[in-house]
């Protein structure tokens, strides 16, 4: 496995390009099995979890395209199976997104029970009582779910997520815009990737209200054409880099990317010192060669601070001035970084979905250990403010969502570089 060498102390200093959100474009490429004729998806992030996407597209026989911009397109009409096999569902939880866009257009489905990153439970129920509402007939044998939708396709039903799902929003979502009649998805998840979809449906002939909203009410339609979309900016990426230059005092702007879907994030920079100003496609931020004062956060559901940021700000706090609290209400085991950055001399003491950092001036290298994907960008981010060389393992999780992370680094001047296992 491929590793990453740090040689901290350097602040970041320049400008670099934000991919596509990866949180949109599995959702989106999963859309894509309910057009009836070519679709062509722009924006894509290069990376793992994305061609694992495409890999099971292959798989069923759909063979997409991809041009010398990294367009893909897809055209299902090639499809020869409804399976989605484990060997490669089992790397990735987003996977069970082929699950309603299959049910709903082709009236089967079997999709193994997916893997992904260990941060806690994520169950598959909600989306299967989200089908089963619409009237689909779904068994679960061998690992694998089966759901075949009854005869004349499934019906429109109101159904109500008794826990905010983001991925159970999206299945449903995309099944119900081919369902006979009208769907109301309730206490759905307000992400602006869920928003993303909603809009690439849209364009494709869907009929979608209140997307971004807790209730959206979806009127299914006979068919949904091909087209164009194009993937929002990824908010995750954005923010990380953001946090690695307040944490090292830096200075960055970032290009093409979006300020308003991470308003808590750059209210909690803000609150850490940092200058921040932002244009309609882009964001910078200056520390001025400050250190970072101690802030503290609690995750939460779309607008709310976002996990998926949650270890970044606790790479940050490991260096502030002051004591930070850090609160984990959507997963329960995703403080698995924090004994990694302990090593580096980090002082942090968890107890339960609490963390509380007390910032040291510097911290120091040591080898350490990805456990998921965004801590595996909490200790690249701590690499970066420590004294000598760290080197980050299994960075296999990085490369499922961050683009040339190294690449990118090196360009606002990190002492980075990726070594073979």
């Amino acid at each position: 496995m491929d590793k990453l060498i740090i040689t901290g102390g350097k602040r970041l200093d320049g400008e670099i390009r934000i991919s596509g959100a990866k949180n949109s474009a599995l959702p989106i490429l999963a859309a894509t099995l309910l057009a009836d004729g070519p679709i062509t998806i722009g924006n894509l992030p290069h990376l793992h979890d994305i061609t694992t996407m495409i890999e099971l597209f292959g798989r069923m026989g759909v063979q997409p395209t991809i041009d010398e911009k990294l367009n893909v397109e897809v055209d299902t009409s090639s499809i020869t199976t409804l399976v989605a096999p484990y060997e490669l569902v089992k790397t990735m939880r987003a996977s069970i997104l082929v699950l309603g866009p299959m049910v709903a257009r082709f009236g089967y489905a079997e999709v193994a029970l997916p893997g992904g990153c260990a941060i806690g439970s994520r169950p598959v129920d909600l989306h299967i009582r989200g089908l089963e509402a619409m009237g689909a007939d779904i068994s679960v044998e061998d690992g694998y779910i089966k759901a075949r939708a009854p005869e004349g396709g499934l019906r429109g039903a109101h159904y109500f997520f008794d826990t905010v799902s983001v991925t159970g929003t999206e299945n449903i979502l995309m099944a119900a815009a081919l369902a006979n009649g009208r769907s109301v998805i309730e206490n759905a998840a307000r992400e602006p990737e869920v928003v993303d979809l909603a809009n690439c449906l849209i364009a494709m002939g869907a009929n979608i209200q209140g997307a971004g909203t807790a209730t959206i009410t979806v009127d299914g339609v006979k068919r949904l054409a091909g087209g164009r979309y194009m993937v929002m900016p990824d908010r995750i990426e954005t923010g990380t880099y953001l946090v690695a230059a307040a944490a090292t005092g830096g200075r960055v702007k970032l290009k093409d990317t979006d300020p308003t879907i991470l308003e808590a994030v750059l209210l909690k920079l803000e609150e850490s010192g940092a200058m921040v100003d932002t244009g309609s496609d882009w964001i910078s931020l200056d520390m001025k060669g400050n250190r970072p004062k101690a802030v503290n956060l609690r995750t939460a559901p779309y607008p709310a601070f976002p996990t998926d940021m949650q270890a970044q700000f606790v790479s940050l706090n490991a260096v502030a001035e002051g004591t930070g609290t850090v609160i984990e209400t959507v997963f329960e085991n995703r403080f698995m970084h924090v004994y990694e950055m302990v090593r580096m001399g980090a002082k942090v003491q968890v107890e339960g979905n609490t963390c509380i950092v007390t910032g040291v001036p510097q911290l120091k290298s040591a080898p350490v250990m990805a456990t998921d994907l965004r801590a595996s960008a909490s200790l690249v981010i701590a690499g970066l403010v420590a004294e000598g060389d760290t080197l980050v393992d299994r960075i296999y999780h990085i490369d499922r969502g961050y683009e040339c992370i190294e690449e990118k680094l090196q360009l606002l001047g990190a002492t980075i570089r990726r070594v073979p296992g």
